[in-house]
Protein backbone atom coordinates (compact mmCIF):
# COMPACT_ATOMS: atom_id res chain seq x y z
CA UNK A 1 0.00 0.00 0.00
CA UNK A 2 1.29 3.62 -0.76
CA UNK A 3 0.87 6.11 1.26
CA UNK A 4 0.46 6.02 5.21
CA UNK A 5 -1.36 3.36 6.64
CA UNK A 6 -4.20 4.42 9.63
CA UNK A 7 -2.36 4.62 13.09
CA UNK A 8 -4.95 1.54 14.23
CA UNK A 9 -3.77 -1.21 12.06
CA UNK A 10 -0.31 -0.95 14.55
CA UNK A 11 -2.72 -1.53 17.60
CA UNK A 12 -2.78 -5.13 19.10
CA UNK A 13 -5.62 -7.08 19.48
CA UNK A 14 -5.75 -6.94 23.33
CA UNK A 15 -5.20 -2.56 23.15
CA UNK A 16 -8.17 -0.22 23.51
CA UNK A 17 -7.92 3.43 22.05
CA UNK A 18 -8.05 5.89 24.50
CA UNK A 19 -7.10 9.03 22.20
CA UNK A 20 -6.10 9.81 18.71
CA UNK A 21 -5.14 13.37 17.55
CA UNK A 22 -3.23 15.15 15.43
CA UNK A 23 -1.50 18.24 16.30
CA UNK A 24 -3.12 21.16 16.87
CA UNK A 25 -3.73 23.17 13.31
CA UNK A 26 -1.39 26.29 14.77
CA UNK A 27 1.31 24.14 14.35
CA UNK A 28 1.23 25.15 10.88
CA UNK A 29 1.16 29.09 11.68
CA UNK A 30 4.76 29.80 11.33
CA UNK A 31 4.82 27.83 7.93
CA UNK A 32 1.98 30.09 6.86
CA UNK A 33 3.32 33.14 7.71
CA UNK A 34 7.02 32.47 6.13
CA UNK A 35 5.18 31.08 2.96
CA UNK A 36 3.04 34.18 2.85
CA UNK A 37 5.65 36.94 3.38
CA UNK A 38 7.67 35.17 0.51
CA UNK A 39 4.56 35.15 -2.30
CA UNK A 40 3.96 39.15 -1.43
CA UNK A 41 7.89 39.50 -2.10
CA UNK A 42 7.69 37.63 -5.15
CA UNK A 43 4.78 39.67 -5.92
CA UNK A 44 6.13 43.26 -5.24
CA UNK A 45 9.35 42.38 -7.00
CA UNK A 46 7.66 40.75 -10.04
CA UNK A 47 5.70 44.66 -10.16
CA UNK A 48 8.88 46.08 -9.99
CA UNK A 49 10.69 44.12 -12.60
CA UNK A 50 8.10 44.78 -14.98
CA UNK A 51 8.60 48.44 -15.34
CA UNK A 52 12.18 47.30 -16.55
CA UNK A 53 11.34 45.89 -19.79
CA UNK A 54 11.84 42.70 -21.59
CA UNK A 55 14.89 41.78 -20.74
CA UNK A 56 14.52 40.95 -17.20
CA UNK A 57 11.32 37.91 -18.14
CA UNK A 58 13.81 35.84 -17.52
CA UNK A 59 14.68 36.70 -14.33
CA UNK A 60 10.52 37.22 -13.40
CA UNK A 61 9.94 33.75 -14.53
CA UNK A 62 12.38 32.11 -12.33
CA UNK A 63 10.89 34.74 -9.28
CA UNK A 64 7.20 32.63 -9.76
CA UNK A 65 9.15 29.52 -10.37
CA UNK A 66 10.56 29.71 -6.44
CA UNK A 67 6.92 31.20 -5.41
CA UNK A 68 5.60 27.93 -7.02
CA UNK A 69 8.11 25.76 -5.05
CA UNK A 70 7.04 27.79 -1.92
CA UNK A 71 3.69 27.00 -2.20
CA UNK A 72 4.44 23.40 -2.92
CA UNK A 73 6.47 23.26 -0.10
CA UNK A 74 4.08 24.94 2.22
CA UNK A 75 1.29 22.12 0.57
CA UNK A 76 3.76 19.07 1.53
CA UNK A 77 4.10 20.24 5.08
CA UNK A 78 0.26 20.48 5.41
CA UNK A 79 -0.04 17.16 4.24
CA UNK A 80 2.55 15.97 6.80
CA UNK A 81 0.85 17.53 9.63
CA UNK A 82 -2.62 15.78 8.12
CA UNK A 83 -1.15 12.27 8.92
CA UNK A 84 0.37 12.45 11.26
CA UNK A 85 -1.29 10.95 14.54
CA UNK A 86 -0.98 10.68 18.36
CA UNK A 87 -2.43 7.88 19.60
CA UNK A 88 -2.82 6.72 23.20
CA UNK A 89 -4.64 3.28 24.28
CA UNK A 90 -4.57 1.74 27.79
CA UNK A 91 -0.59 0.26 26.94
CA UNK A 92 0.97 3.07 25.31
CA UNK A 93 1.72 6.31 23.54
CA UNK A 94 2.58 6.20 20.10
CA UNK A 95 2.93 8.82 17.43
CA UNK A 96 2.81 8.21 13.66
CA UNK A 97 4.20 10.16 10.84
CA UNK A 98 5.77 10.08 7.30
CA UNK A 99 4.45 10.16 4.05
CA UNK A 100 6.81 8.35 1.86
CA UNK A 101 8.59 6.86 4.79
CA UNK A 102 6.36 5.95 8.04
CA UNK A 103 7.66 6.46 11.34
CA UNK A 104 6.06 4.86 14.54
CA UNK A 105 7.54 6.11 17.89
CA UNK A 106 6.03 4.09 21.33
CA UNK A 107 6.78 4.59 24.16
CA UNK A 108 4.99 2.16 27.27
CA UNK A 109 2.32 3.60 29.27
CA UNK A 110 3.52 1.45 32.31
CA UNK A 111 7.08 3.51 32.07
CA UNK A 112 5.44 6.79 32.37
CA UNK A 113 6.63 8.23 35.75
CA UNK A 114 5.36 11.77 35.33
CA UNK A 115 3.10 14.31 33.26
CA UNK A 116 2.90 17.59 32.96
CA UNK A 117 1.47 20.05 30.35
CA UNK A 118 2.03 23.73 29.42
CA UNK A 119 -0.14 26.37 27.82
CA UNK A 120 1.61 29.30 26.28
CA UNK A 121 -0.84 32.21 26.51
CA UNK A 122 -1.45 31.50 22.73
CA UNK A 123 -2.13 28.14 23.12
CA UNK A 124 -5.04 29.13 25.71
CA UNK A 125 -6.20 31.28 23.50
CA UNK A 126 -5.87 29.07 20.40
CA UNK A 127 -6.20 25.64 22.36
CA UNK A 128 -3.28 23.79 22.19
CA UNK A 129 -0.41 23.25 24.75
CA UNK A 130 2.63 20.75 24.83
CA UNK A 131 2.49 17.60 27.01
CA UNK A 132 5.75 16.09 28.76
CA UNK A 133 5.94 12.59 29.36
CA UNK A 134 8.86 11.22 31.56
CA UNK A 135 9.99 8.06 32.20
CA UNK A 136 11.94 6.35 34.65
CA UNK A 137 15.44 8.05 34.15
CA UNK A 138 14.91 7.47 30.35
CA UNK A 139 14.70 10.04 27.43
CA UNK A 140 12.23 8.56 25.12
CA UNK A 141 11.44 9.44 21.35
CA UNK A 142 7.73 10.82 23.05
CA UNK A 143 9.22 13.08 26.16
CA UNK A 144 7.62 16.17 24.70
CA UNK A 145 4.65 16.31 22.22
CA UNK A 146 3.81 20.25 21.16
CA UNK A 147 0.68 21.53 20.05
CA UNK A 148 -1.63 18.94 21.30
CA UNK A 149 -5.12 19.96 20.94
CA UNK A 150 -7.30 20.11 24.15
CA UNK A 151 -4.16 19.14 26.61
CA UNK A 152 -6.41 19.08 29.99
CA UNK A 153 -8.85 16.54 28.47
CA UNK A 154 -5.85 14.67 27.12
CA UNK A 155 -3.72 15.02 30.43
CA UNK A 156 -6.98 13.68 32.50
CA UNK A 157 -7.25 10.34 30.24
CA UNK A 158 -3.74 9.49 30.19
CA UNK A 159 -3.38 10.51 33.95
CA UNK A 160 -6.26 8.28 34.71
CA UNK A 161 -4.19 5.12 32.55
CA UNK A 162 -0.79 5.72 34.31
CA UNK A 163 -2.44 6.57 37.66
CA UNK A 164 -5.59 5.22 38.12
CA UNK A 165 -6.96 2.66 40.83
CA UNK A 166 -5.14 0.00 39.97
CA UNK A 167 -7.11 -2.14 42.17
CA UNK A 168 -9.95 -2.31 40.38
CA UNK A 169 -8.19 -2.84 37.29
CA UNK A 170 -9.58 -0.24 35.02
CA UNK A 171 -9.47 3.53 36.14
CA UNK A 172 -13.01 4.65 37.28
CA UNK A 173 -13.02 7.61 35.13
CA UNK A 174 -12.65 4.96 32.07
CA UNK A 175 -15.09 2.49 33.13
CA UNK A 176 -19.22 3.09 31.65
CA UNK A 177 -21.56 4.71 34.07
CA UNK A 178 -23.66 2.92 36.53
CA UNK A 179 -27.05 3.11 36.09
CA UNK A 180 -29.29 4.57 38.50
CA UNK A 181 -32.03 2.61 40.39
Amino acid sequence: MLGPRNPDDYLLPTERRVIRVRRHWATLLPLLAQTVGLLVVAFFLSNLLEGLGEAIWLVQSLLWYAAFFVVLRFAYYVLEWWVERIVVTDKRFMLTNGILVTNVAMMPITKVTDLTYRRPMVGRVLGYGTLVVESAGQIQALNQITYMPRPEEVYDAISELVFGDKAQGRSPALQPPRRRR
